[in-house]
């Protein structure tokens, strides 16, 4: 789907009734919610992340893309209903900001994407091993078209039992809700106190074409799925009526010592701020280091954030920006990213690459698109420069940065291993 072209539209809003007849919200025609920030939690509550790092297939100088889509606009007004976190002296954590065990914070995070193009899933274990001696402290991992989300983190869970692990996103609509709850129970305790689970609505193509699955009310689906999991994994037995599914009699037959943290896939106030009101955290994606001080203040006081980092570590801008256009392009020009960046205020500067894309004109489209937008979404130079790049995500408020490392020149090993942590800003 593309956005509308021609000059933007002016904000105009319409009525629409809250969830379960509540109160009517406010919208802008893109479905932004016209709204005060959210407030401040009293207890710690993030586009799934779908698996974005750029493949290419064979010798093919030809870059694929795949297209999802993460939050709606839509706020539901109904109070958060058991915020599962806790408070630590130093201020509001969630699990997975703390060790599992003993509720103490964890120092830096550092993640990177997983599985790695080109590695099968049997010879992941000497990467992973690599990893953590590299510093590497998370593996976070996806779901769109290649291997489900959980089983290399499940291998991870088993061959490095040090580093932490999430996934950046389960869609809420492709596994029954039991089924889910089993899957995040199992991989909780595989892994006791180290795994984040990320949901997310994922898009129409996953969810309909792909998977013959309806993509209806998917703000709702994913704060129903959320609450479901919370009583669920807290060994409740479940029946309930949710506004998007029922459940009857379902219990947990393995009770389940360490819930995992749940954290949101969002990129607009309405899922962010329910991000910050009912799950642990939230999960950006495409957005540059000093967006994130935008967006953070959405999410109420508090609520941990990672986000999905796309880095190309190569000198030769000119290159890294021909293959930045063409991520851009594929991603920009869907309705949510698209309303995204209006929301951050680059309407004036997208306005002529979604013109030409609404025209047809796809090369013309890739063209307008500036150099600077490249270099504030993808992550490019030396080693150096790459690592104080995703530092500056860091101090703006990002939590978990996670690496998708696109090797461009340069072999994914020495990738690896160049863009080694420590991160911070020069």
């Amino acid at each position: 789907p593309a956005p509308a072209g021609g000059s933007a539209t002016p904000l105009r809003s319409r009525r629409e009734e809250g969830p379960g007849g509540g109160d009517p919200l406010e919208t802008d025609p893109a479905g932004v919610v016209i709204e005060a920030p959210a407030a401040g939690r009293g207890a710690a509550g993030a586009v799934g992340l779908l698996p974005t790092v750029a493949r290419r297939s064979g010798r093919s100088p030809r870059w694929w893309f795949p297209q999802g889509e993460f939050g709606l606009g839509a706020r539901e007004s109904t109070p958060a209903i058991g915020l599962h976190a806790f408070s630590v002296p130093e201020g509001c954590n969630t699990g997975a900001m703390t060790d599992g065990n003993t509720g103490a914070p964890t120092g830096p995070r550092h993640g990177i994407t997983i599985p790695f193009d080109g590695v099968t899933l049997e010879d992941h274990r000497r990467w992973y091993e690599e990893l953590v001696r590299l510093g590497y402290t998370d593996v976070w991992s996806a779901e769109t078209d290649g291997v489900d989300g959980f089983t290399p983190l499940a291998l991870a869970s088993a061959w490095t039992p040090s580093l932490r692990l999430g996934v950046a996103i389960i869609p809420a609509f492709t596994r029954g809700p039991a089924l889910l709850a089993q899957s995040v129970a199992a991989l909780a305790e595989a892994a006791p106190g180290r795994f984040t689970f990320g949901l997310g609505t994922s898009s129409d193509v996953i969810v309909s074409r792909w998977n013959g699955i309806e993509f209806d009310e998917p703000y709702k689906r994913v704060r129903d799925t959320i609450r479901f999991l919370r009583s669920a994994l807290a060994g409740e037995k479940v029946e309930h009526e949710y506004e998007t599914f029922t459940v009857r009699g379902f219990r947990l037959a393995r009770p389940v010592e360490h819930p995992p943290p749940i954290f949101l896939a969002a990129l607009r106030p309405g899922m962010l701020r329910l991000a910050g009101r009912e799950a642990d955290g939230a999960i950006l994606n495409w957005l540059s280091a000093e967006d994130v001080a935008t967006v953070k203040p959405e999410l109420g006081a508090d609520c941990p954030v990672a986000a999905r980092i796309f880095v190309i570590p190569s000198e030769d801008a000119d290159a890294v920006r021909a293959v930045g256009r063409r991520m851009i392009a594929a991603y920009l020009n869907v309705g949510v990213y698209a309303a995204f960046h209006r929301w951050l205020g680059r309407g004036p500067e997208l306005e002529p690459m979604w013109s030409a894309w609404e025209a047809g004109d796809r090369k013309g489209a890739v063209a307008a698109i500036p150099d600077e937008l490249v270099d504030a979404l993808i992550v490019h130079g030396s080693f150096d420069e790459c690592r104080a790049h995703v530092g500056r995500y860091v101090a703006n408020g990002v939590d978990i940065p996670v690496m998708a490392v696109i090797p461009f020149g340069v072999s994914l090993e020495d990738a690896v291993a160049g863009l080694a942590p420590p991160w911070a800003p020069a």
